[in-house]
């Protein structure tokens, strides 16, 4: 019973259904995660992080939105990081 309900309530919503900004937030929320130090290992390396997106683009990520993020990283990073570090200190 437990299994079928799970189920039911991941199957509900798929590709355009789900809502535009929690498709955008599924992004952030995995790129923060992977890329903050975390009490049990150190940040990811940028180059795993984007490994992680890419590979999970159509699945975990809209394949669009997955793009243009990554687009994102290849070109603003410089800019991504300036902002972390301005909220570690």
């Amino acid at each position: 019973m437990k299994d079928m309900m799970v189920e039911d309530i991941l199957g509900q919503l798929k590709g355009e259904d789900i809502p535009y900004f929690a498709r955008i937030s599924a992004i952030a929320d995995a790129f923060d995660a992977m890329t903050s130090k975390r009490t049990y290992r150190d940040s990811l390396d940028i180059g795993i992080v984007r490994s992680e997106i890419e590979k999970n683009l159509g699945t975990q990520f809209d394949p669009e939105l997955g793009k243009l993020f990554l687009e994102i990283i290849d070109n603003e990073y410089d800019k991504i990081q300036e902002i972390q570090n301005k909220y570690l200190s």
